[in-house]
């Protein structure tokens, strides 16, 4: 039979950390997000509850959490800041640090990840490049092995915790960056380098102006013959598209439930203004034009949160039991990224229009959820890739107009 209940340590991590979320972020959400930076009470707190570190290994100073607990840490961090900048900072370090501490080698994880968990220094993700989205086979980061040295040349772009990375946190931040290292192979000749932005010459970041999630930074890398060691090789040599895509598997299933639960706080600061707001003498909570949107809704992000803590139990199973194939977990949880963004956007767009003017302006937290929940139409896989993975795995390879 199945049991849809979180265990009792479960619940009592949801509680703390809502705690803490309503203390610190939903206060601060509006003030972070004009002043485009997160407070440092967030940072160290973040780092009190291991919340960056959440899925690593206890030698590398985590708690070596499930998925499905590293999900309902992001639910509640949605929940607090709809405006999702504080989401990106969690979930980015959480998932792609699995990925660090499972293929780097011991030295390179102890060096990297206690920092992070600690909250004094930012792990991100580089593989975008402009005009190169999913299309990995396509980037032009080249990677050429000269003695023990791998000299690094290109430009990642549209990548999280730039500034943070490069100068606000205490020991700065790294960046595991895919490249070329066997060109003529596409998407099986990639490597991933963990690249310090500080440490070595040749390190250029470029800062972009975001629609959304304002209070976390966002830019490029821009590499010209960046020399780094044989050490900071992630896993094995052009095989990093495999590893990557594990990654974006675990982010993928963690930025559903932080759609489900931004946008659910959404409905909840909807459900209390219809309840108070007055048109023609009652309630517009009264009319069955806003109740069955309501309605549906409710139910579609309740839907989708359910499929994506199923996704991120299956990412569970595949990876500590081996009890699912690795393509039917990235098909479970493509299906959760497809639809989360889009019904969080529908039913906050939805809420803002119940608001009217009111909802339309920067004293209303709404517009910075409708922002905040749009950007993960693109984050880590565009809808149209998701469709795309769930289709190939229903029709069989040979129906991949990719090949």
């Amino acid at each position: 039979m199945l049991d849809f209940r979180f265990s009792e340590e479960q619940d009592l991590f949801r509680k703390s950390i809502r705690e803490f979320c309503k203390k610190t972020l939903a206060p601060n959400a509006r003030q972070m997000e004009l002043k485009e930076k997160i407070n440092p009470e967030v940072f160290e707190g973040f780092g009190e509850l291991g919340l960056l570190g959440l899925t690593y290994r206890e030698e590398y100073g985590g708690a070596n959490a499930d998925a499905v607990t590293a999900g309902i840490a992001a639910e509640e961090i949605g929940r607090a800041d709809v405006s999702c900048s504080t989401a990106v900072l969690y979930l980015v370090p959480a998932s792609w640090g699995y990925v660090l501490q499972k293929y780097a080698k011991p030295e390179l994880a102890k060096q990297v990840l206690p920092n992070v968990a600690k909250s004094r220094s930012f792990l991100g993700i580089a593989t975008t490049e402009a005009g190169v989205g999913s299309d990995l086979g396509n980037m032009s980061t080249i990677a050429r092995m000269e003695g023990d040295e791998y000299v690094l040349n290109g430009e990642k772009l549209y990548i999280s915790g730039v500034r943070e990375a490069e100068s606000e946190l205490p020991e700065g931040g790294g960046y595991m960056v895919l490249a070329k290292t066997s060109p003529e192979k596409g998407v099986k000749g990639l490597t991933f380098f963990y690249l310090p932005v500080r440490q070595y010459p040749g390190v250029t970041i470029t800062s972009l102006s975001e629609m959304g999630r304002r209070a976390f930074s966002a830019g490029g890398i821009v590499m010209n013959n960046v020399r780094l060691p044989k050490e900071n090789v992630i896993g094995e040599i052009d095989r990093g598209f495999f590893h990557a895509m594990e990654g974006f598997d675990l982010a993928r299933g963690i930025i559903a439930v932080v759609c489900a639960g931004a946008s659910m706080a959404a409905l909840e600061m909807g459900m209390d203004y219809i309840r108070e707001r007055k048109a023609f003498g009652q309630p517009i909570g009264k009319y069955q034009g806003i109740q069955f949107k309501l309605a549906e809704h409710y139910a579609k992000i309740d839907a989708v949160r359910l499929l994506a803590y199923r996704g991120l139990w299956m990412w569970d199973e595949e990876q500590r039991n081996k009890r699912f194939q690795r393509l039917e977990v990235t098909k479970a949880i493509a299906e959760a990224k497809m639809l989360a963004p889009v019904f969080a956007f529908e039913a906050v767009n939805d809420v803002l229009q119940w608001y009217g003017a009111f909802g339309y302006t920067l004293d209303c937290p709404i517009e910075m959820a409708l922002r905040g929940v749009r950007s993960y139409m693109l984050a880590e896989g565009s809808t149209e890739i998701m469709k795309l993975i769930v289709a190939r795995e229903l029709l069989g390879k040979e129906y991949s107009a990719s090949k």
